[in-house]
């Protein structure tokens, strides 16, 4: 199979960027899932039901979120109704929504995507890798679609602040998922790389933003935090043209496992880099 991450998606630049290149993106590298983080597409904090809308609609198949999913609050309401979008899989027992889901793919196949955040400079929430390890268990990766259990593709979005984290969760996946692939920090790392047991992993995707700017927000108000160290305004998004990141993986059709991973960047500041198909 053929998989499409997209990280966080900041602000209307951001979603503006993916709207425009996503369906040659998905024609191109002939993808057959993508998953875009949301979780800042509105104004940087948290999703609408119709942003979300506009990302099906140009081919997103699933949307991830993170510690910013309930900033728009219409969102607690709607995330039962719509099951493409996901939430941290660790939060407490009797939150809306779900952390994990098995979507259809072309061609009968089944791609499971699970949704968890970390703990370190972030909220307490439930044992993450308890989290990811409980939904391993319900599956079996490369069994085949439509043989029970099976799936033919995990993806993993770990939506953390320390690096160190994010690396010993795709080292606790490795060969139990197809890409495991951190989001949050806002800016691409460069160990794209395929783990010894056969699993795609990247600490973060980066964003898909304007990187003029201060990890997506207008980058005078940040520098003003940091200066000054007085209240400011609200932060918010930068609004240039924004560079479209992810990483590309091909899977191995029996395992299941990733056998090709290369980065994503497509417009706005940053160098561009397009697998070839």
């Amino acid at each position: 199979m053929n998989l499409l991450f997209l990280g966080d998606v900041v602000g209307r630049a951001g979603r503006d960027a993916v709207l425009a290149h996503l369906p040659e993106l998905r024609r191109r590298l002939a993808t057959d899932f993508v998953v875009v983080n949301g979780e800042n597409a509105a104004g940087g904090f948290g999703i609408t039901e119709k942003i979300a809308r506009d990302f099906f609609d140009a081919g997103v198949d699933c949307i991830t979120t993170g510690n910013h999913v309930w900033d728009q609050k219409e969102l607690v309401g709607a995330i039962d109704r719509e099951t493409r979008i996901l939430r941290p899989l660790n939060f407490p027992e009797g939150t809306p929504g779900r952390g994990a889901a098995v979507f259809q793919a072309p061609r009968g196949r089944r791609v499971l995507v699970a949704n968890v955040m970390g703990r370190l400079f972030m909220d307490p929430l439930d044992d993450p890798f308890a989290a990811v390890g409980h939904v391993l268990r319900q599956v079996r990766l490369g069994a085949g679609a439509g043989a029970g259990n099976g799936v033919d593709a995990v993806i993993v979005d770990v939506h953390a602040e320390a690096t160190s984290e994010k690396m010993a969760m795709g080292h606790f996946c490795d060969g139990r998922a197809s890409l495991v692939v951190g989001t949050h920090s806002h800016v691409p790392t460069a160990d794209l790389q395929i783990l010894p047991g056969g699993t795609a992993y990247q600490s973060d995707a980066g964003m898909c933003g304007d990187y003029d700017s201060v990890i997506g927000m207008k980058k005078e108000v940040s520098i003003a935090r940091f200066v000054r160290k007085l209240p400011t305004e609200r932060m918010t998004p930068a609004e240039n043209e924004a560079t479209v990141c992810g990483v590309f993986v091909r899977t191995d059709d029996r395992t299941g496992l990733g056998v090709r991973a290369e980065p994503v960047r497509i417009g706005g500041r940053l160098a561009p880099h397009l697998p070839e198909a």
